[in-house]
């Protein structure tokens, strides 16, 4: 069943979601919905057109930061200092470019210029991180994302170079100290880097631990 929000600001319990992962559809993106969804472990995605669509998958793409896989060739890109690496100082740049990034078997973006003003607010707010990599004083690659008690909720990443988006995670990974990083949808890029899938359950114990 998929439920219709109203403006109360409610959430179906994620485990009632769809096997595809959708909950619900409706509401809006104010800061205060996006936070009490992001603490249940529910997330908006939808294109351009389409009402607001929540999901809450049975099963959670994720890193674990000591896991996270490091090859031989980006050790030694690291090693080099190819890249700088900055956290919040470029957000709206680095989900502008995210948004105009071309990705695989997927026609536009889904990082509508709502979802920009949304994340742009919630960073404003202290809720939103972005990382930041930068080629001779020029940004090249990025990530953003939320963190909830200690997950980093990852949105998206851009890479204008290669190397740089991994960079990024792996900054995250190395620098911070986070429980979990949170994939959301696994993808080949993510799996390569160390992500596995974990039950939402196992997902929600540690997103809600403080």
């Amino acid at each position: 069943m998929i439920f219709q929000l109203t403006e109360e600001l409610i959430f179906p319990n994620p485990s009632l979601s769809e096997p595809d992962g959708l909950l619900a559809i409706g509401g809006d993106l104010s800061r205060e919905r996006l936070i009490l969804a992001y603490r249940h472990g529910i997330f908006p995605w939808f294109s351009e057109g389409d009402p607001v669509c929540w999901y809450a998958p049975k099963e959670r793409c994720v890193i674990y930061p000591n896991k996270v896989k490091v090859s031989k060739s980006m050790k030694k890109v690291l090693k080099d200092k190819s890249f700088s690496v900055t956290m919040d100082t470029a957000f709206e740049d680095v989900i502008v470019n995210c948004a105009a990034t071309p990705r695989k078997d997927q026609d536009g973006t889904w990082i509508t210029n709502e979802m920009q003003e949304a994340y742009i607010d919630l960073f404003h707010a202290g809720w939103a991180h972005s990382v930041e990599v930068w080629q001779d004083d020029v940004l090249v690659g990025g990530l953003y994302g939320l963190q909830i008690n200690r997950v980093f909720c990852g949105e998206s990443m851009f890479s204008s170079v290669s190397n740089a988006s991994k960079t990024a995670l792996i900054w995250l990974c190395k620098h911070l100290e986070y429980e979990l990083i949170d994939c959301q949808l696994p993808n080949e890029h993510l799996m390569s880097m160390g992500a596995e899938m974990i039950l939402a359950e196992d997902f929600l114990n540690v997103l809600l631990a403080k």
